[in-house]
């Protein structure tokens, strides 16, 4: 084999791996082989599950691998291309294009007709490809030819075109658990022909506890981590290299927050913050808040989500949360990060601590139902505008009146011919006294 040769074997070719990637991160060449090596994910690759059935009885369908980084995508990839007598053929769609596509697709087909051996396509980030590309794999992904697996971090249902999707099984991997991340750490550190195990090292184990409670979920962070810290670290009198808790936060530096801005965690992350806010716990809603402004996001987004949680789940049980939470909006616009934080996160507290009612949003939309869905009510002839000339000729605004010419300003009368009721005061807060005082006019 020649150099050009040499340079150009993949990730998949297992039986060079160790020579291809004698170099490259630790993460990379502790790879699991197969399944019996490979870690988490027990969701879908438990005994009996039908990931793992199928991928044992070498009947892959194309299928659609996300979750977060560093969850083992790609390993799992990896495993089955060990595993398949299928041909393996690996992309990143990043460095891709249709004519990579085309040309995979037409040896596939030489393959089916010629040995009848099937083709698995494996994607990595599939995300990046655009519909039109994406489309170019549709007719033998659906008649079989071309076994698709595609891996994404992003939610697939957002940036993966629909019949793509119908012909593909999705399966989310969660993030590692510090359990999982542990295992992974020390077999590295025990493994001698991939790992650091023939090197003198001696582990804290407060060290390694730290790399995977930090680390998020991500072995490949916290592989990498590891590798930095010890390879970069002085043999000690005794001849050990000392990996200890305060190499292990020199080697990770600043945390990264799993937040991408225009994928799930994003989302999520505001979802969190909003129900922790409508279910009055202001320490989790400043969790929430804190983790999206470490990862840069804009106090006007924060601020927005303040505002409608103000009205929608506060409402008029504390009318003074909803001018709270625009005051912080306007405050922060005028102040700019990272002063921000603080009328932020005193708006979201006000609103978290609030007394509750979603009374003002379940009576605008029980309205936009009926509105919707039944007869449109025509205006009482006594409610109609009279400031033009010739309105009272036209019966209008007779027999109107004028609630101020009464006692407690108020006084019977037909508003809305439709026998509905929209506003129901709950008992909290300030809402409270709104019912009191309905209740009486209603019966005076």
């Amino acid at each position: 084999m020649n150099s050009e040769d040499n340079n150009s074997i993949g990730l998949f070719d297992g039986p060079t791996i160790e020579r291809v990637f004698a170099n490259s991160p630790l993460s990379v060449r502790m790879r699991p082989r197969s399944l019996d090596e490979y870690v988490g994910q027990k969701h879908i690759l438990g005994e009996g599950k039908l990931l793992l059935r199928a991928i044992e009885a070498d009947k892959i369908n194309s299928l659609i691998l996300y979750g977060p980084p560093g969850t083992g995508k790609t390993t799992l990839a990896q495993c089955i291309s060990n595993k398949t007598k299928a041909c393996f053929e690996r992309i990143n769609a990043v460095s891709s294009n249709v004519e990579d596509l085309r040309k995979i697709i037409k040896g596939s087909l030489n393959r089916i007709n010629t040995s009848g051996q099937k083709t698995i396509l494996f994607i990595d980030e599939i995300h990046r490809f655009n519909k039109a590309q994406q489309d170019v794999l549709m007719p033998d992904v659906e008649t079989g030819c071309l076994i698709l697996i595609g891996a994404t971090v992003l939610n697939p249902f957002f940036s993966l075109t629909s019949p793509l999707l119908s012909r593909s099984m999705v399966f989310e991997l969660n993030s590692l658990s510090k359990e999982e991340l542990l295992q992974i750490l020390k077999r590295a550190l025990k493994d001698k022909e991939r790992g650091l195990g023939k090197l003198p090292i001696k582990v804290k184990p407060a060290a390694l506890d730290f790399l995977a409670e930090v680390c998020d979920g991500d072995a490949r962070r916290a592989l990498n981590a590891l590798e930095i810290g010890c390879s970069t670290t002085p043999k000690s009198k005794d001849g050990k290299i000392h990996f200890d808790l305060n190499i292990a936060q020199e080697s990770i530096q600043r945390k990264q927050v799993v937040y991408d801005k225009d994928g799930d965690s994003h989302y999520d992350t505001a979802s969190a913050f909003i129900k922790s806010m409508r279910g009055s716990d202001p320490d989790a809603a400043i969790y929430w808040m804190a983790k999206m402004i470490y990862a840069g996001e804009d106090p006007r987004f924060i601020a927005r989500r303040i505002c409608i949680c103000a009205a929608e789940d506060v409402g008029n049980a504390d009318p003074q949360a909803l001018v709270l939470a625009n005051a912080a909006l306007q405050v922060s616009e005028f102040i700019g990060m990272p002063e921000a934080r603080i009328p932020l996160a005193q708006a979201a507290i006000y609103v978290a601590c609030s007394p509750k009612s979603n009374a003002a949003y379940m009576a605008i939309n029980n309205a936009l139902e009926d509105v919707k869905n039944k007869k449109i009510q025509e205006v009482p002839v006594h409610l109609k505008d009279a400031s033009y000339a010739g309105a009272k000729s036209l019966g209008r605004q007779k027999d109107y009146k004028y609630a101020h010419d009464y006692k407690d300003h108020y006084i019977k009368q037909e508003y809305m011919p439709l026998n509905a009721k929209y506003y129901n005061p709950g008992e909290l807060g300030y809402e409270r006294k709104i019912k009191e005082r309905m209740e009486k006019l209603k019966d005076s």
